[in-house]
């Protein structure tokens, strides 16, 4: 009896595993194409971003060397890549694509492949791990606090915000199904409140049209 259940709840586990890959491979697409409609990147932190982008690959690489099953942080090199799409989008339209940024860039990847391919050891990742919740967290409070600071969040799209906080939420019952690691756990549920928090600023401070009409 207490097999069945343990194999209906690991059933449950993978299908919503599933769906969060599946919805995290158009994450931050409405983002990056609201960018290049607009032209502008108005509202939105690239500090966030990077800040962002640090808690994935750590969050990732931690994920991979402790042999975590694939399901459970498959959507994390997904995201990555249309992160590292979204930063490229953001730094033309706030023109910072400079020698800077290449180096920037260069360093990144560096470290991310020594990451994943053990030359940092796995202790120096669990002593990182928790440190992404704090990170990831900032990440998103900078991001509320620019579009608050700013009052537009017109470059802003609300449906990527909507898919990470529903992504997040998910996460968090497939961590507690399959491992029940206790940073991962933390980190999801501070980035389920977070996202939902920057998705209510986003839609708030949304320019409506009748605002543009008076404007015009």
């Amino acid at each position: 009896m207490i097999k069945t259940e343990v194999s209906y709840l690991q059933v449950v586990s993978d299908i919503l595993s599933i769906i969060t890959i599946s919805i995290c491979f158009i994450l931050k697409i409405p983002q990056i194409l609201n960018i290049l409609k607009l032209k502008s990147a108005k509202g939105i932190s690239l500090i966030g971003l990077l800040m962002e982008l640090s808690s994935y690959t750590i969050t990732m690489s931690y994920n991979f060397q402790s042999g975590y099953a694939l399901l459970s942080y498959l959507e994390y090199p997904i995201i990555l890549i249309e992160e590292l799409i979204l930063i490229l989008c953001v730094m033309y339209y706030k023109k910072f694509l400079n020698i800077y940024g290449l180096f920037g860039a260069g360093c990144y990847f560096l470290i991310a492949g020594s990451f994943l391919s053990g030359v940092f050891p796995k202790g120096f990742l669990i002593f990182l791990v928790p440190l992404c919740t704090p990170v990831g967290a900032s990440s998103k409070v900078v991001q509320l606090v620019e579009i608050i600071k700013t009052q537009n969040s017109e470059s802003v799209s609300i449906l990527t915000w909507f898919i990470s906080a529903f992504t997040n939420f998910t996460r968090v019952f497939t961590i507690i199904l399959d491992s029940a690691d206790t940073a991962l756990l933390l980190n999801m549920s501070i980035n389920t409140v977070l996202s939902s928090s920057v998705m209510i600023a986003a839609y708030l401070y949304k320019p409506s049209k009748l605002k543009k009409e008076r404007i015009d």
